[in-house]
């Protein structure tokens, strides 16, 4: 039911073109995956999602469990039906959000933490991570492990990688469904040897994906270089690749260019909301007064709903008004950019055009606000 094509390899970098097979259809890599923590992408609905050219989003089994619990998803028909996404999901373990609650206990056999509405004592390891993601029903599942904190002691993060390990056995025997891909996190902070050493006993254990943990914590864009640049070199080349949690734009064309398939991050959706959004030239910031008379489209290149229907002068006014739609039309917007984005990468893969496009890419566009404007 789950299988992983390689479609072709970049000419003079490592960045590659896959194909992922699910049991809800295919996946073209590189890809983005929008992400709906609660079982909804905030201010879009799934139709929405979908139009805007999403291919697999990504729910949160956290948050799922807390609220409204897998036993009652599974009751729905699982997370498919319950949240009405045809398309393929995948649930990410809920260790990241596990690991960053205050007032955590980590044990050897898991965590234990506080209901964060009731105060309940409540316990999440390996086994009970896998049993609700069971229930969830996504495609895609994740070991649970420990999310290494940076900095971090290599002492630290040696000993943290061996509690991954065993748990991502425990995850193993623990997984029942065969219509749902286990895959492992690598963890090692930003060790070499740590991320070696890891990377190979998972291999070992022959899971059918793999995917770099601990980024995006605050190590910035050098660090997150190197760690996939010591670590993907021990992963195995027919099998996905998935960097967690990088979301700008600049980052996943670094992650591409080093041979990294999937990419998931709250950025588009959450930058949105604040009334940042991201164009070819940069992003712009659309309650500067700049935009008050600006009737241009968010993104001229862009045709998704809001660029073909909207112009900025507009979502400044939403935006002052404080209309829910404002948060809607720059969702969509955000979403179809990031998804275009990779898509753009797709392409210039199987041409073997990857690093010219890439350079072209960054060179029209920056990080700082204001730089979009016409």
């Amino acid at each position: 039911m789950f299988r992983f094509e390689l479609v072709a390899i970049d000419r003079t970098t490592r960045a590659r073109r896959g194909r992922l097979h699910t049991p809800h259809g295919i996946v073209e890599t590189p890809i983005f995956m929008p992400v709906g923590t609660h079982g909804a992408l905030k201010a879009m609905t799934p139709s929405q999602v979908g139009e805007a050219g999403a291919q697999i989003i990504l729910a949160n089994t956290y948050h799922l469990h807390l609220k409204p619990g897998a036993a009652l998803v599974a009751k729905a028909g699982g997370l498919h039906h319950f949240m009405a996404w045809e398309r393929p999901i995948l649930t990410d373990s809920g260790g990241f959000q596990v690991f960053s609650l205050p007032n955590k206990e980590i044990t050897e056999d898991g965590v234990f933490f506080a209901h964060e509405v009731s105060g309940e004592r409540i316990f999440l390891g390996p086994q009970e991570a896998t049993v609700i993601q069971n229930q969830l029903g996504a495609d895609i599942i994740m070991a649970f492990d420990e999310c290494i904190p940076f900095p971090a002691t290599h002492a630290y993060a040696a000993k943290s990688i061996r509690k991954t390990l065993r748990w991502a056995a425990a995850c193993q025997q623990a997984h029942q469904r065969p219509d749902q891909a286990l895959f492992a996190i690598v963890q090692g902070s930003v060790y070499a040897d740590l991320r070696k050493s890891c990377a190979e006993a998972l291999v070992a254990m022959d899971f059918p994906g793999y995917a770099i943990g601990g980024v995006s914590v605050g190590e910035g864009l050098e660090l997150l270089k190197q760690v996939v640049d010591c670590t993907e070199p021990h992963l195995p080349a027919s099998k996905p690749r998935y960097l967690m949690g990088v979301g700008l734009p600049e980052d996943i064309l670094a992650s591409i260019e080093r041979g990294m398939d999937m990419f998931d991050c709250v950025i588009p959706t959450r930058y949105a909301r604040s009334a940042t959004l991201f164009t070819r030239r940069g992003r712009i910031r659309l309650t500067s007064r700049r935009y008050r008379r600006d009737f241009f489209p968010v993104d001229a290149a862009c045709s998704c709903y809001c660029c073909a229907n909207f112009s900025r002068a507009y979502l400044h006014h939403l935006f002052n008004a404080n209309e829910i739609l404002s948060a809607t039309l720059s969702a969509i917007h955000n979403v179809r950019f990031f998804l275009d984005l990779v898509a753009g990468a797709r392409t210039a893969i199987e041409a073997g055009d990857f690093a010219p496009w890439k350079q072209q890419f960054l060179s029209e566009y920056g990080r700082d606000d204001g730089k979009g404007g016409e």
